[in-house]
Parts: C-alpha cells; structure tokens; sequence
C-alpha cells in the first residue's frame, strides 16, 4: 500500500472512527486497514488513534494529521482531473431522503452515469437528519430547514408546497374556505424527525407565515403513510406539489385554499465543514442542482449552480 492509499485508509477510520467500518466502505479486510494505520504510526513517529475495546479517537497530532492529509488528498484528486482532462472517478456516497430519491434524483441518475462513466454512486435513504462523517457518506441531500447544524449547506432547489384533502374529506367534512376559518376540520399530523413534535399547518397571508394546529386523529413520521392517510380522508395535509400532482390530475387529492399556499421547502445538499469538495461530489452537487432546476423551472429559474468551495 503507497502512501496516499494509507492516507486514504487513516482518513477513512478518523471519520469513521471504527476500523471495522473503514474497512467495509474501503472493500478491504480489517487487518489490512489496521496495518496500515499501525505502520503509518510508526513511520511518523507518532500515536495518530486511541484505541479502546470501545471505540477509536484522534490524538491531537492524529486531528493535525487528518487535516493535512485532507486538503492533501483533494489536491491530488483535484490536479489528478485536471491534468488528464478526464472526468472524475469513484464512488460519490449520497443520503437522500426517499421521496426525493424516487422523484428527483432516481429518474435522471441513468443520463448522470452514462456521462460519467467513472463514478458509482452509493445511496442510502432516511427521513432523520444524520452525520455524515459518522454515516461514512459524502452528503446529504435533505428538504426542510437545516437549523443550527456544523454542517455547510448548500440550498440547491425551493419546493412549492400545497394544501390538499381527498374527495371523500371534503363530503363529510365540507370545502375549507378560509385558512382563519378552520373551525370543524382536522389535519393529519405529521412528526418531525428533528423534533419529535407535531409540525402544524403554515399559511403565506400577505408574506407573513401564520400556523394553525387543528384537531387530529392521526399523526405520522413518514411520507408516504401521510399522503396515504390524506386519501383516506382523516385530515388536510400540507405536502410538495412535485410529489402529489398525480393525484390532483386523477381528482384523488384536491389542492385548497390556494391563495394562502405554504411557504416553499428548501432543499439543500449537506457536507462537513472540515472536508473539501472533490471533483466527484461537486459534479454531482451540479448535476443534481440541474435536475431540480428541470423539474421545478418556474421556482428554481434562479438558483446558484457553482459549487466551487
């Protein structure tokens, strides 16, 4: 093993902080990852990792160590691309939440990888926000607010949300008129995975946000009991219109109160802080800006596609 590979491998476990773990997203047995690490240590002179039956840290010089082989290692790859005019190669680890994978990213990820026949892409799914650095992944693709994360994000799409309910909510319940005249109907809850708590419904009235918590009979956490729930007819629901219009074409779902919609959802692409951008990420981080951009032209016309750190 040269000695970018073992700084490849010392990288990979100070992220991971698991042997075990490197050595699964490396595709390299155990042994060889420990090795590495133990010969890196003794050809520096110095204790990179503590090690415990419970867990590996970062000495100080192991952090001042990482560091440098960061910006090192992104170099290389960097002046590699360059230099050869090729295009970039490797795996890009993305976490998505699912109705963004299947929507937005599932549909043109075909064309991506035809153009870039070098990458592969390792895609995982949760709704929760997650680390990325723990998760052994590159980033993270997420709609909402990011809140006060040590994450950098970089907001790449705005989705247009709607309110709806099904035919049958609307005969028993009756048509809402009004957003401040909710009185007699109920929502569907909807649990947010950051909080725990029930997210309420949110109306634009003359571009100032107003909420409203209703009645319910049912709260979830996942997107796609929420909708299935909403066609059953237990409640209003407030959700992206990319994801429904389907159902507003086939007259299952019906869009109200139209006037005071809900304010647009950001989507926005999450990394480490500490970690520069490879050519394999950043490619990808424009593609997919891009595809979000094809998908939703009217709201998206002006987002910011460089994604140069």
């Amino acid at each position: 093993m040269d000695r970018l590979e073992t700084m490849q491998v010392f990288v990979r476990v100070a992220e991971r902080m698991s042997f075990a773990a490197a050595a699964r997203d490396l595709g390299l047995p155990a042994s060889t990852v420990s090795d590495a690490v133990k010969e890196l240590e003794k050809r520096l002179g110095a204790r990179l990792l503590e090690r415990t039956t419970r867990q590996v840290r970062l000495t100080p010089d192991g952090e001042a160590y990482r560091r440098r082989c960061l910006a090192l290692l992104a170099d290389f790859e960097e002046a590699e691309t360059a230099f050869r005019g090729t295009k970039p190669k490797g795996t890009v680890r993305v976490d998505a939440q699912g109705s963004l994978a299947r929507h937005i990213i599932l549909p043109g990820l075909p064309r991506f990888l035809d153009e870039h026949p070098g990458l592969d892409v390792q895609m995982s799914e949760t709704d929760r926000f997650i680390d990325p650095i723990a998760e052994g992944v590159d980033c993270v693709v997420r709609a909402g607010p990011v809140g006060n994360s040590d994450l950098v994000a970089r907001r790449i799409a705005l989705l247009p949300e709607v309110t709806c309910v099904s035919p049958d909510y609307v005969a028993r319940f009756g048509m809402p008129e009004r957003w401040d005249h909710l009185d007699g109907h109920r929502m569907i809850g909807y649990r947010s995975s950051a909080t725990g708590g029930i997210l309420p419904l949110e109306f634009m009235v003359a571009g100032e946000k107003k909420t409203v918590m209703l009645p319910m009979v049912l709260a979830v956490n996942a997107a796609e009991s929420y909708r299935e729930a909403a066609l059953r007819g237990l409640g209003l629901i407030q959700v992206p219109r990319y994801r429904n219009e389907a159902d507003f074409v086939a007259g299952r779902l019906v869009e109200i109160l139209r006037k005071t919609p809900p304010s647009p959802t950001p989507v926005s692409l999450l990394f480490p802080r500490d970690r520069l951008m490879s050519p394999r990420v950043r490619v990808f981080l424009d593609w997919l800006t891009e595809e979000f951009r094809k998908a939703l032209p009217g709201e998206n016309a002006g987002m910011e596609t460089n994604s140069s750190p």
